[in-house]
């Protein structure tokens, strides 16, 4: 991880990028075809951002995000922090359902099929440390990928009040 991040940013994409990667870690131990589960009044885990389409261009668009969630992915099971939530999942779905994600934010056209972060996370013990690690994780394939700092922090600014529904420990 790039030590040179300003404070505040790196505090943003903490409380944010957390939610988009372990609510897949729980959706990922679901059936394919089961229906998509969401908690009354829980957030939209995907809200379409039209205007962030250049955003999606800066991450190389859908074979962009496949190959940041293949990075993302390595680098998770590589870490003995984040291993114990990843390495029992499916991760062909995780990295699909990461990409769906992040494709319908960045207002790429894509639909989200997973479920929302309260139903992803329940089952789940997650704190602030848990989800600093998959944050840092996150940015380290990020910056592995060449995807510009700034389009980083739209997205994990984008991400940001997601974490209210993932941390619940």
């Amino acid at each position: 991880m790039s030590h040179n991040i300003p404070t505040s940013l790196r505090a943003v994409a903490v409380r944010c990028a957390g939610v988009v990667l372990l609510a897949a870690s729980s959706l990922a131990a679901a059936q394919s075809t089961a229906p998509v589960e969401r908690t009354p009044g829980a957030a939209d885990p995907a809200p379409v951002h039209a205007e962030m389409v250049g955003v999606f261009e800066d991450f190389g668009g859908r074979p962009g995000l496949d190959a940041l969630m293949d990075e993302f992915m390595t680098i998770l099971l590589a870490d003995p922090r984040m291993r114990p939530f990843f390495e029992k999942v499916e991760h062909d779905r995780v990295k699909r359902q990461l990409a769906e994600q992040f494709c319908a934010i960045l207002g790429g056209g894509c639909a989200y099929t997973g479920r929302d972060m309260v139903a992803a996370h329940g089952a789940h013990r997650i704190d602030r440390a848990d989800f600093n690690a998959l944050v840092e994780d996150l940015q380290i394939a990020m910056n592995r990928r060449g995807i510009p700092f700034r389009a980083q922090n739209k997205l994990l600014a984008v991400l940001a009040p997601m974490h209210r529904e993932v941390i619940n420990r």
